[in-house]
Protein backbone atom coordinates (compact mmCIF):
# COMPACT_ATOMS: atom_id res chain seq x y z
CA UNK A 1 0.00 0.00 0.00
CA UNK A 2 1.86 2.65 -0.97
CA UNK A 3 1.83 6.10 1.31
CA UNK A 4 -0.07 8.90 1.18
CA UNK A 5 1.48 11.97 -0.69
CA UNK A 6 1.42 15.35 1.53
CA UNK A 7 -1.25 17.92 0.59
CA UNK A 8 -0.75 20.77 -1.46
CA UNK A 9 -0.40 23.94 0.95
CA UNK A 10 -1.09 27.23 -0.01
CA UNK A 11 1.89 30.20 0.13
CA UNK A 12 -0.09 32.43 1.85
CA UNK A 13 -2.02 30.48 4.58
CA UNK A 14 -1.03 27.14 3.85
CA UNK A 15 -4.45 26.07 3.94
CA UNK A 16 -5.71 22.66 1.87
CA UNK A 17 -8.73 22.79 0.07
CA UNK A 18 -10.34 20.65 -1.74
CA UNK A 19 -9.81 22.76 -4.95
CA UNK A 20 -5.96 22.15 -4.67
CA UNK A 21 -6.33 18.45 -3.75
CA UNK A 22 -7.97 18.21 -7.29
CA UNK A 23 -5.66 20.36 -9.23
CA UNK A 24 -2.52 18.26 -7.20
CA UNK A 25 -4.69 14.78 -8.43
CA UNK A 26 -5.43 15.98 -11.85
CA UNK A 27 -1.26 16.81 -12.31
CA UNK A 28 -0.25 13.55 -10.70
CA UNK A 29 -2.58 11.72 -13.34
CA UNK A 30 -4.86 10.79 -11.19
CA UNK A 31 -8.71 11.53 -11.39
CA UNK A 32 -9.75 14.21 -9.53
CA UNK A 33 -12.55 14.00 -7.32
CA UNK A 34 -15.79 14.94 -8.60
CA UNK A 35 -16.50 18.97 -7.36
CA UNK A 36 -18.97 19.44 -4.68
CA UNK A 37 -22.48 20.91 -5.62
CA UNK A 38 -22.82 24.05 -6.93
CA UNK A 39 -18.80 24.80 -6.96
CA UNK A 40 -19.31 26.08 -10.86
CA UNK A 41 -21.90 29.10 -10.14
CA UNK A 42 -20.81 32.76 -9.40
CA UNK A 43 -20.02 34.72 -6.46
CA UNK A 44 -23.21 36.69 -7.29
CA UNK A 45 -25.34 33.74 -8.23
CA UNK A 46 -24.26 31.81 -4.53
CA UNK A 47 -25.04 34.98 -2.39
CA UNK A 48 -28.13 35.80 -3.68
CA UNK A 49 -29.16 31.65 -2.72
CA UNK A 50 -27.79 32.01 0.25
CA UNK A 51 -29.47 35.29 1.46
CA UNK A 52 -32.88 33.88 -0.15
CA UNK A 53 -32.44 30.77 2.23
CA UNK A 54 -30.72 32.61 4.94
CA UNK A 55 -33.74 34.84 4.73
CA UNK A 56 -36.62 32.29 4.28
CA UNK A 57 -35.22 30.11 7.22
CA UNK A 58 -35.37 32.62 9.83
CA UNK A 59 -39.04 33.58 9.07
CA UNK A 60 -39.76 29.92 9.56
CA UNK A 61 -38.41 29.96 12.88
CA UNK A 62 -40.47 32.79 13.98
CA UNK A 63 -43.52 31.82 12.10
CA UNK A 64 -43.87 29.12 14.53
CA UNK A 65 -43.24 31.15 17.36
CA UNK A 66 -45.94 34.19 16.46
CA UNK A 67 -48.46 31.03 15.50
CA UNK A 68 -48.23 29.77 18.70
CA UNK A 69 -48.84 33.24 20.78
CA UNK A 70 -51.48 33.90 18.24
CA UNK A 71 -53.05 30.74 19.37
CA UNK A 72 -52.80 31.06 23.02
CA UNK A 73 -54.37 34.50 22.96
CA UNK A 74 -57.04 34.64 20.42
CA UNK A 75 -58.98 37.38 21.34
CA UNK A 76 -55.66 39.43 19.83
CA UNK A 77 -57.74 39.89 16.44
CA UNK A 78 -54.72 38.41 14.93
CA UNK A 79 -55.46 36.58 11.62
CA UNK A 80 -53.02 34.12 9.33
CA UNK A 81 -51.36 36.90 7.08
CA UNK A 82 -51.39 39.31 10.59
CA UNK A 83 -49.43 36.44 12.32
CA UNK A 84 -46.70 36.66 9.12
CA UNK A 85 -46.44 40.09 9.08
CA UNK A 86 -45.91 40.08 13.34
CA UNK A 87 -42.97 37.62 12.26
CA UNK A 88 -41.65 39.63 9.28
CA UNK A 89 -41.46 42.15 11.76
CA UNK A 90 -39.40 40.15 14.39
CA UNK A 91 -37.49 39.18 11.72
CA UNK A 92 -36.82 43.10 11.03
CA UNK A 93 -36.10 43.84 14.54
CA UNK A 94 -33.47 41.18 14.99
CA UNK A 95 -31.63 43.59 12.61
CA UNK A 96 -32.35 45.90 14.97
CA UNK A 97 -35.03 47.83 12.27
CA UNK A 98 -36.56 50.90 13.96
CA UNK A 99 -40.82 50.54 14.27
CA UNK A 100 -43.44 53.77 13.86
CA UNK A 101 -46.52 52.76 15.85
CA UNK A 102 -49.57 55.15 13.80
CA UNK A 103 -50.22 56.76 17.51
CA UNK A 104 -47.56 55.49 19.80
CA UNK A 105 -44.44 57.08 18.37
CA UNK A 106 -41.15 54.99 17.43
CA UNK A 107 -40.15 51.51 18.86
CA UNK A 108 -36.27 51.69 18.83
CA UNK A 109 -35.68 49.39 22.31
CA UNK A 110 -35.10 46.14 19.96
CA UNK A 111 -33.85 42.97 22.02
CA UNK A 112 -30.04 41.95 21.19
CA UNK A 113 -30.38 39.09 21.88
CA UNK A 114 -32.32 38.50 18.41
CA UNK A 115 -29.68 39.45 16.69
CA UNK A 116 -28.24 36.22 17.05
CA UNK A 117 -30.52 33.89 14.88
CA UNK A 118 -29.31 36.04 11.57
CA UNK A 119 -25.87 36.36 12.79
CA UNK A 120 -25.54 32.63 13.13
CA UNK A 121 -27.33 32.10 9.94
CA UNK A 122 -25.47 34.41 8.10
CA UNK A 123 -22.30 32.90 9.43
CA UNK A 124 -23.21 29.23 8.21
CA UNK A 125 -24.00 31.42 4.84
CA UNK A 126 -20.57 32.73 4.45
CA UNK A 127 -18.96 29.76 4.97
CA UNK A 128 -20.82 27.69 2.53
CA UNK A 129 -20.34 30.53 -0.14
CA UNK A 130 -16.28 30.32 0.93
CA UNK A 131 -16.63 26.13 0.20
CA UNK A 132 -19.15 26.52 -2.71
CA UNK A 133 -16.63 28.88 -4.26
CA UNK A 134 -13.75 27.13 -3.91
CA UNK A 135 -11.97 30.33 -2.39
CA UNK A 136 -8.80 30.09 -1.33
CA UNK A 137 -7.52 33.42 -0.59
CA UNK A 138 -8.08 35.96 1.68
CA UNK A 139 -8.57 38.89 -0.37
CA UNK A 140 -11.35 37.20 -2.08
CA UNK A 141 -13.38 36.93 1.46
CA UNK A 142 -14.62 40.52 1.14
CA UNK A 143 -16.03 39.14 -2.79
CA UNK A 144 -17.72 36.98 -1.09
CA UNK A 145 -19.39 38.95 1.42
CA UNK A 146 -20.09 41.59 -0.52
CA UNK A 147 -22.45 38.86 -3.17
CA UNK A 148 -23.63 37.93 -0.30
CA UNK A 149 -24.68 41.24 1.84
CA UNK A 150 -25.80 42.84 -1.42
CA UNK A 151 -29.16 40.50 -2.44
CA UNK A 152 -29.54 40.06 1.75
CA UNK A 153 -29.82 44.02 2.17
CA UNK A 154 -31.95 43.94 -1.31
CA UNK A 155 -34.36 41.53 0.74
CA UNK A 156 -34.47 43.16 4.13
CA UNK A 157 -35.79 46.23 2.34
CA UNK A 158 -38.38 44.05 0.28
CA UNK A 159 -39.52 42.88 3.80
CA UNK A 160 -39.70 46.29 5.31
CA UNK A 161 -41.68 47.30 2.82
CA UNK A 162 -44.14 44.21 2.44
CA UNK A 163 -44.31 44.65 6.00
CA UNK A 164 -45.93 47.89 6.64
CA UNK A 165 -49.31 47.81 8.10
CA UNK A 166 -51.80 50.89 9.04
CA UNK A 167 -50.04 50.14 12.18
CA UNK A 168 -46.86 50.08 12.16
CA UNK A 169 -44.65 50.46 9.69
CA UNK A 170 -40.67 49.49 9.70
CA UNK A 171 -37.85 51.79 8.89
CA UNK A 172 -36.84 50.77 5.03
CA UNK A 173 -33.40 53.09 5.29
CA UNK A 174 -32.46 51.16 8.59
CA UNK A 175 -33.38 47.73 7.17
CA UNK A 176 -31.19 47.97 4.34
CA UNK A 177 -28.13 49.74 5.94
CA UNK A 178 -28.95 47.05 8.71
CA UNK A 179 -28.97 43.77 6.62
CA UNK A 180 -26.19 44.91 4.71
CA UNK A 181 -23.98 45.24 7.84
CA UNK A 182 -24.98 42.17 9.16
CA UNK A 183 -24.28 40.28 5.83
CA UNK A 184 -20.79 41.75 5.23
CA UNK A 185 -19.48 41.35 9.12
CA UNK A 186 -21.60 37.98 9.89
CA UNK A 187 -21.08 36.36 6.43
CA UNK A 188 -16.91 37.37 6.02
CA UNK A 189 -16.32 36.26 9.86
CA UNK A 190 -17.84 33.15 8.74
CA UNK A 191 -16.17 33.00 5.20
CA UNK A 192 -12.90 33.17 7.21
CA UNK A 193 -13.55 30.83 9.66
CA UNK A 194 -14.04 28.51 6.50
CA UNK A 195 -10.43 29.15 4.97
CA UNK A 196 -8.59 28.67 8.53
CA UNK A 197 -8.50 28.26 11.93
CA UNK A 198 -8.95 31.66 14.69
CA UNK A 199 -5.23 30.91 15.56
CA UNK A 200 -3.81 31.34 12.29
CA UNK A 201 -5.94 34.23 10.81
CA UNK A 202 -4.53 35.89 14.61
CA UNK A 203 -1.34 35.39 13.62
CA UNK A 204 -1.86 37.04 10.17
CA UNK A 205 -2.03 40.28 11.99
CA UNK A 206 0.83 42.58 13.18
CA UNK A 207 2.17 42.03 16.65
CA UNK A 208 1.57 45.31 18.37
CA UNK A 209 -1.87 45.26 16.30
CA UNK A 210 -2.48 41.56 17.87
CA UNK A 211 -1.49 42.72 21.26
CA UNK A 212 -4.25 45.87 21.26
CA UNK A 213 -6.81 43.43 19.79
CA UNK A 214 -5.98 41.10 22.63
CA UNK A 215 -5.99 43.34 25.14
CA UNK A 216 -9.41 45.00 24.12
CA UNK A 217 -11.12 41.57 23.73
CA UNK A 218 -9.81 41.11 27.15
CA UNK A 219 -11.27 43.90 28.61
CA UNK A 220 -14.34 43.92 27.25
CA UNK A 221 -15.07 40.11 28.44
CA UNK A 222 -14.31 41.49 32.15
CA UNK A 223 -16.77 44.23 31.67
CA UNK A 224 -18.97 41.41 30.38
CA UNK A 225 -19.02 39.23 33.20
CA UNK A 226 -19.30 41.75 35.54
CA UNK A 227 -22.24 43.73 34.35
CA UNK A 228 -23.70 39.93 33.56
CA UNK A 229 -23.15 39.41 37.01
CA UNK A 230 -24.30 42.91 38.55
CA UNK A 231 -27.67 42.16 36.58
CA UNK A 232 -28.05 38.96 37.82
CA UNK A 233 -27.73 39.86 41.35
CA UNK A 234 -29.63 42.89 40.96
CA UNK A 235 -32.48 40.80 39.88
CA UNK A 236 -31.99 37.94 42.54
CA UNK A 237 -32.08 40.55 45.02
CA UNK A 238 -35.71 41.78 43.52
CA UNK A 239 -37.23 38.32 43.08
CA UNK A 240 -40.07 39.20 44.91
CA UNK A 241 -41.48 42.09 42.71
CA UNK A 242 -40.41 39.73 40.02
CA UNK A 243 -42.76 36.85 40.65
CA UNK A 244 -45.53 39.63 41.39
CA UNK A 245 -45.11 41.19 38.18
CA UNK A 246 -45.34 38.04 36.52
CA UNK A 247 -48.13 37.18 38.64
CA UNK A 248 -49.98 40.04 37.70
CA UNK A 249 -49.55 39.82 33.74
CA UNK A 250 -50.79 35.75 34.35
CA UNK A 251 -49.87 34.68 30.75
CA UNK A 252 -50.34 31.07 30.98
CA UNK A 253 -48.38 27.90 29.89
CA UNK A 254 -47.63 28.79 26.04
CA UNK A 255 -47.29 32.45 27.07
CA UNK A 256 -45.40 32.44 30.00
CA UNK A 257 -43.21 30.07 27.84
CA UNK A 258 -42.85 33.02 25.15
CA UNK A 259 -42.53 35.70 27.62
CA UNK A 260 -39.35 34.06 29.25
CA UNK A 261 -38.16 33.96 25.62
CA UNK A 262 -38.37 37.84 25.31
CA UNK A 263 -37.08 38.43 28.52
CA UNK A 264 -33.83 36.08 27.50
CA UNK A 265 -33.71 38.33 24.52
CA UNK A 266 -33.62 41.29 26.80
CA UNK A 267 -30.40 39.76 28.55
CA UNK A 268 -27.19 41.26 26.34
CA UNK A 269 -29.58 44.77 26.74
CA UNK A 270 -29.34 44.22 30.67
CA UNK A 271 -26.01 43.71 30.76
CA UNK A 272 -25.05 46.52 28.73
CA UNK A 273 -27.10 48.80 30.81
CA UNK A 274 -25.14 47.17 33.89
CA UNK A 275 -21.84 48.06 32.73
CA UNK A 276 -23.09 51.99 32.04
CA UNK A 277 -24.03 51.41 35.66
CA UNK A 278 -21.02 50.91 36.60
CA UNK A 279 -18.95 53.44 34.71
CA UNK A 280 -20.61 56.14 36.51
CA UNK A 281 -22.88 57.64 33.91
CA UNK A 282 -25.93 55.18 34.20
CA UNK A 283 -28.80 54.97 31.82
CA UNK A 284 -32.37 56.46 31.84
CA UNK A 285 -35.73 55.10 31.52
CA UNK A 286 -37.45 58.02 30.75
CA UNK A 287 -36.91 61.36 30.79
CA UNK A 288 -35.73 63.66 33.66
CA UNK A 289 -35.00 59.75 34.85
CA UNK A 290 -31.50 58.30 35.96
CA UNK A 291 -30.22 54.81 37.47
CA UNK A 292 -26.94 55.46 39.14
CA UNK A 293 -24.73 54.30 41.74
CA UNK A 294 -25.09 57.73 43.69
CA UNK A 295 -29.24 56.80 43.09
CA UNK A 296 -32.43 56.62 41.05
CA UNK A 297 -35.12 58.77 39.88
CA UNK A 298 -37.57 56.24 38.19
CA UNK A 299 -41.43 57.36 37.15
CA UNK A 300 -43.90 54.39 36.39
CA UNK A 301 -42.66 51.13 34.67
CA UNK A 302 -44.03 49.41 31.86
CA UNK A 303 -45.52 45.84 33.05
CA UNK A 304 -42.55 43.89 32.23
CA UNK A 305 -41.24 41.68 34.59
CA UNK A 306 -37.49 42.00 33.97
CA UNK A 307 -37.75 45.50 34.97
CA UNK A 308 -37.91 44.36 38.58
CA UNK A 309 -33.90 44.61 38.66
CA UNK A 310 -33.70 47.93 38.28
CA UNK A 311 -32.91 49.58 41.65
CA UNK A 312 -35.74 52.24 43.48
CA UNK A 313 -33.49 53.67 46.18
CA UNK A 314 -32.47 57.48 45.85
CA UNK A 315 -29.49 56.97 48.21
CA UNK A 316 -28.09 54.49 46.09
CA UNK A 317 -26.76 51.08 46.64
CA UNK A 318 -24.22 50.38 49.67
CA UNK A 319 -20.96 51.77 50.13
CA UNK A 320 -18.98 48.63 49.46
CA UNK A 321 -21.31 47.59 46.69
CA UNK A 322 -20.97 50.67 45.08
CA UNK A 323 -17.05 50.75 45.51
CA UNK A 324 -16.85 47.18 44.10
CA UNK A 325 -19.41 48.10 41.00
CA UNK A 326 -17.42 51.68 40.25
CA UNK A 327 -13.92 49.55 40.18
CA UNK A 328 -14.98 47.11 37.26
CA UNK A 329 -13.59 49.66 34.67
CA UNK A 330 -10.54 49.59 36.14
CA UNK A 331 -9.98 46.20 36.95
CA UNK A 332 -11.11 45.93 32.91
CA UNK A 333 -7.89 48.22 32.27
CA UNK A 334 -5.63 46.13 34.36
CA UNK A 335 -6.53 43.05 32.20
CA UNK A 336 -6.46 44.31 29.19
CA UNK A 337 -2.69 46.31 30.17
CA UNK A 338 -1.55 42.94 30.95
CA UNK A 339 -2.69 41.35 27.68
CA UNK A 340 -1.06 44.07 25.73
CA UNK A 341 2.28 43.97 27.36
CA UNK A 342 2.48 39.67 27.68
CA UNK A 343 1.32 40.05 23.91
CA UNK A 344 4.02 42.19 22.60
CA UNK A 345 6.54 43.64 25.06
CA UNK A 346 8.68 45.98 23.95
CA UNK A 347 12.31 47.57 25.04
CA UNK A 348 11.11 50.65 24.65
CA UNK A 349 9.40 50.94 28.28
CA UNK A 350 8.23 54.26 27.56
CA UNK A 351 5.65 53.48 24.48
CA UNK A 352 4.28 50.24 26.02
CA UNK A 353 1.74 52.86 28.37
CA UNK A 354 0.70 54.10 25.08
CA UNK A 355 -0.37 50.94 23.71
CA UNK A 356 -2.53 50.30 26.38
CA UNK A 357 -4.48 53.43 26.13
CA UNK A 358 -5.18 52.41 22.98
CA UNK A 359 -6.42 49.29 24.01
CA UNK A 360 -8.61 51.30 26.49
CA UNK A 361 -9.78 53.92 23.18
CA UNK A 362 -10.89 50.84 21.11
CA UNK A 363 -13.02 49.30 24.02
CA UNK A 364 -14.34 52.71 24.63
CA UNK A 365 -14.99 52.56 21.17
CA UNK A 366 -16.97 49.12 21.42
CA UNK A 367 -18.82 49.72 24.96
CA UNK A 368 -20.09 53.06 23.07
CA UNK A 369 -21.70 51.10 20.06
CA UNK A 370 -23.14 48.60 22.29
CA UNK A 371 -24.35 51.25 24.65
CA UNK A 372 -26.11 53.12 21.40
CA UNK A 373 -27.89 49.85 20.73
CA UNK A 374 -29.09 48.70 23.95
CA UNK A 375 -31.22 51.21 24.30
CA UNK A 376 -34.19 53.20 22.22
CA UNK A 377 -37.09 54.62 22.28
CA UNK A 378 -40.27 53.13 23.62
CA UNK A 379 -43.18 55.10 22.07
CA UNK A 380 -43.58 59.38 21.84
CA UNK A 381 -43.65 61.17 25.24
CA UNK A 382 -41.92 60.16 28.58
CA UNK A 383 -40.08 57.02 27.29
CA UNK A 384 -38.66 58.67 24.24
CA UNK A 385 -34.99 58.15 25.76
CA UNK A 386 -34.61 54.89 27.33
CA UNK A 387 -31.39 53.58 27.58
CA UNK A 388 -27.42 54.84 28.09
CA UNK A 389 -25.83 57.44 26.34
CA UNK A 390 -23.34 55.84 24.07
CA UNK A 391 -21.23 59.09 23.71
CA UNK A 392 -20.93 59.39 27.56
CA UNK A 393 -20.53 55.56 27.85
CA UNK A 394 -17.73 55.90 25.15
CA UNK A 395 -16.33 58.65 26.33
CA UNK A 396 -15.74 57.73 30.26
CA UNK A 397 -14.83 54.04 29.53
CA UNK A 398 -11.72 55.39 27.14
CA UNK A 399 -11.04 57.83 30.74
CA UNK A 400 -11.19 55.06 33.19
CA UNK A 401 -10.58 52.10 30.82
CA UNK A 402 -7.57 53.78 29.21
CA UNK A 403 -5.55 55.58 31.91
CA UNK A 404 -5.71 52.18 33.95
CA UNK A 405 -4.37 50.06 30.69
CA UNK A 406 -2.07 52.48 30.01
CA UNK A 407 -0.45 52.30 33.90
CA UNK A 408 -0.96 48.36 34.05
CA UNK A 409 0.66 47.56 30.54
CA UNK A 410 3.73 50.19 31.54
CA UNK A 411 4.44 48.00 34.51
CA UNK A 412 3.75 44.78 33.13
CA UNK A 413 6.18 45.52 30.51
CA UNK A 414 8.92 47.20 32.89
CA UNK A 415 8.74 43.91 34.97
CA UNK A 416 8.70 41.64 31.75
CA UNK A 417 11.95 44.04 30.49
CA UNK A 418 13.71 43.43 33.54
CA UNK A 419 13.51 39.67 33.66
CA UNK A 420 13.93 39.07 30.31
CA UNK A 421 17.52 39.21 29.84
CA UNK A 422 16.96 39.51 25.33
CA UNK A 423 14.43 42.39 26.19
CA UNK A 424 17.36 43.83 29.22
CA UNK A 425 19.90 43.63 26.15
CA UNK A 426 18.23 45.47 24.06
CA UNK A 427 17.21 47.78 26.09
CA UNK A 428 20.75 48.71 27.35
CA UNK A 429 21.82 48.36 23.70
CA UNK A 430 19.05 51.63 22.92
CA UNK A 431 20.64 53.29 26.15
CA UNK A 432 24.20 53.18 25.27
CA UNK A 433 25.67 55.76 23.24
CA UNK A 434 26.33 55.11 19.84
CA UNK A 435 29.64 53.44 18.41
CA UNK A 436 31.88 54.86 15.83
CA UNK A 437 31.90 57.85 16.83
CA UNK A 438 34.96 59.40 18.70
CA UNK A 439 34.06 61.47 21.85
CA UNK A 440 35.02 65.49 21.99
CA UNK A 441 38.46 66.63 23.19
CA UNK A 442 37.91 68.09 26.88
CA UNK A 443 39.71 71.42 26.94
CA UNK A 444 40.03 73.33 29.94
CA UNK A 445 38.71 76.76 28.22
CA UNK A 446 35.86 74.79 26.48
CA UNK A 447 34.98 73.98 30.20
CA UNK A 448 35.03 77.21 31.43
CA UNK A 449 32.83 78.34 28.52
CA UNK A 450 35.76 80.09 26.63
CA UNK A 451 37.00 80.10 23.16
CA UNK A 452 40.47 81.16 21.62
CA UNK A 453 40.76 82.44 18.69
CA UNK A 454 43.95 83.30 16.26
CA UNK A 455 44.86 86.38 14.21
CA UNK A 456 46.37 84.98 10.76
CA UNK A 457 47.66 88.90 10.43
CA UNK A 458 49.73 88.55 13.88
CA UNK A 459 51.99 85.76 13.21
CA UNK A 460 55.16 88.01 12.27
CA UNK A 461 54.74 89.90 15.89
CA UNK A 462 55.87 87.10 17.85
CA UNK A 463 59.19 87.08 16.61
CA UNK A 464 59.59 91.07 16.25
CA UNK A 465 58.42 91.54 12.84
CA UNK A 466 55.70 92.17 12.79
CA UNK A 467 57.10 95.99 12.30
CA UNK A 468 58.35 95.96 9.40
CA UNK A 469 55.34 94.53 7.40
CA UNK A 470 52.37 96.90 6.28
CA UNK A 471 49.30 97.20 7.36
CA UNK A 472 47.12 95.06 5.04
CA UNK A 473 44.99 96.94 2.24
CA UNK A 474 44.56 97.39 -1.55
CA UNK A 475 48.83 98.23 -1.75
CA UNK A 476 49.48 94.79 -0.71
CA UNK A 477 47.60 92.66 -3.37
CA UNK A 478 49.86 91.61 -6.43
Amino acid sequence: MASPEPATRLPELELVTASTRAKAGAQRGRAAPPPADGASRPLAVAGAIAASVVTVTGLVILLPLVVAGWIAAPHSGLGLPGAVRTATGLWLAAHHVEFTLRGAGRIGMLPLGLVLLPGALLWRAGRWMVRTGELTKLRDLGYAALALAAPYAALCGALALAGRSRLASPSLPEAVIAGFLLAFCAGGLGGARALAPWPRLFGLMAPRSRSVVLGTAGALAVLCAGGALLAGGSLAAHLGQYRALDAALAPGLVGGALLVLAQLAYVPNAVGWAICYSLGPGFAFGTSTVVAPTGAALGPLPLFPMLAALPTGTTGVPGWISAGVLALPYAAGVVGGILVARASPTPAVEVAPLWGFACGVATGCVIGVFAAFSGGPLGGGRLAAVGPSGWQAALVAVLEVGVSAAVAAGLANWLQVRRDPVLAAERAGRLAPPRGRPSPPQDSADDAGHRIYLDPWADGAEDGRGGDRPPPGPATLP
